[in-house]
């Protein structure tokens, strides 16, 4: 079966190529086996590839970033909160701390920004020694 990856990111969804080489003793390759969600995560890899803002509700910065493990997983920046990530490109290497969705596709990190509130972790972004939090 074939499945059109473009089309699928292109509608939001978090899809990776996430075989059996995806997962590992990393919280986020735990987190993914185990099928856990809501988990707190620091990371780091490389943008593979960048998205459309998602303009529902909160305006979010998208792009997908696959971590050494060769898990990959859509990070969703919320830039109503916290600036753009400015200059990102496809093969810049990004670190991120943030909020950990499973499914099936790879995942998604959230919350890489500070909560207004102070109910929530305050998540940051890092790229070219500058934090976007």
């Amino acid at each position: 079966m074939c499945l059109d990856l473009d089309s699928l990111w292109q509608r939001g969804s978090d899809l990776g190529q996430n075989g059996d080489t995806a997962g590992g003793d990393s919280p986020i390759g735990r987190a993914f086996k185990n099928r856990t969600s809501n988990v707190q995560v620091e990371g780091e890899g490389v943008v593979t590839r960048l998205l459309a803002d998602d303009l529902s509700g909160s305006t979010h910065q998208r792009f997908i970033v696959r971590l050494k493990s060769g898990q990959t997983v859509l990070i969703a920046h919320n830039i109503d909160i916290a600036p753009r990530v400015a200059g990102l490109q496809k093969g810049d290497g990004i670190r991120f701390y943030g909020e950990y969705v499973w499914n099936e596709k790879g995942g998604m990190v959230h919350w890489t920004h500070h909560d207004p509130e102070g109910r929530h972790a305050a998540g940051w972004l890092k790229h070219r020694g500058r934090t976007y939090q």
